[in-house]
């Protein structure tokens, strides 16, 4: 169902569920995501099966679709002999796909244009360590493009997502101010910090009073740094917090796979609801059948 409120004003009246991660529930389709564009390679070879795992979560009880352009670039798409014109065609095809299937939805589902940092660009797992050697006005002109493409198909929301440092944050910012899409920021963090090691709250801070972000918070970092980010980050900013773990297990990029068990536990939800949490989901490797569980937990059934 198209949404008849925007993602901001629901945001004030509930707590909104996010999906999961998508590339688990592509795999689990039976997609092999080998290629370095991982996700985004579907939206030329294979986008009904993007469209079947956007519409995996709706069952679910999502709310919000976050796109399949995390890993979606000009760059990326020229190595495999994609052009600009096209590529532009690609970005704007990942959000119709994940519309059309939340319009199959017996409730409100708002679609979320995922921008993914530089270092997915880079398929080296680099968006787990940030600086890039790049300065903020380089990483700016590196994202503006795909961020006024994105813009322009018209998402409900655009997710500046997996920040690793605050340079990127702060050139994700500047590339999406005025675009007419209002954004969340999310961090990967570990240990307190950003990816990059500095503090979560001077990273948050950059998001306070910047009337386009809707939402600041966290995604893809173990559950148990959730809560106290959340926390962290509702009182920097006083802004809703967006968090979206992922299952805990460790990526390895050199072996392209993931290691250790799941240790993202749906019930935490409610601690990060208590802290400030207003979009609540999984990421990496949490899939449909969690999601189902966050929606009895909230009440989204």
């Amino acid at each position: 169902m198209k949404p008849v409120r925007s993602l901001a004003a629901a945001l004030a009246d509930e707590v909104v569920l996010l999906d999961g991660g998508l590339s688990n529930q592509l795999e689990a389709q039976g997609c092999d995501l080998s290629d370095d564009l991982w996700s985004a390679r579907l939206l030329a070879d294979d986008p009904q099966e993007i469209e079947a795992a956007h519409t995996a979560y709706v069952r679910a009880g999502a709310q919000v679709l976050i796109t399949s352009g995390y890993q979606a670039t000009f760059e990326g798409f020229e190595r495999r002999g994609i052009g600009r014109e096209e590529a532009a065609g690609l970005l704007g095809r990942s959000v119709e796909l994940a519309r059309t299937a939340g319009e199959a939805a017996r409730h409100e589902v708002w679609v979320a244009a995922s921008v993914g940092p530089y270092g997915a660009m880079l398929a080296d797992g680099s968006e787990y360590r940030g600086r890039y050697g790049l300065s903020v006005r380089e990483l700016e002109r590196f994202h503006r493009p795909r961020i006024e493409v994105l813009a322009a198909a018209e998402p409900d929301v655009l997710a500046l997502e997996t920040v690793p440092d605050t340079d990127e944050a702060e050139a994700l910012l500047r590339a999406a101010a005025g675009c007419g899409v209002p954004v969340w920021l999310s961090y990967t963090v570990a240990g307190g910090r950003t990816r990059a090691g500095q503090r979560t709250a001077d990273a948050f801070a950059l998001a306070a009073g910047r009337d386009e972000v809707i939402a600041v918070g966290v995604n893809c970092c173990e559950p148990a740094e959730a809560a106290a980010a959340v926390e962290l980050a509702a009182a920097v900013t006083g802004k809703p917090v967006v968090v979206y773990p992922n299952s805990g297990e460790q990526w390895d990029p050199v072996g392209r796979t993931w290691r250790g068990g799941s240790l993202y536990d749906p019930a935490r939800a409610c601690d990060w609801q208590a802290a400030g949490a207003r979009l609540v989901g999984g990421c990496c490797r949490v899939g449909p059948d969690r999601i189902g569980e966050l929606a009895r937990l909230l009440g989204k059934e």
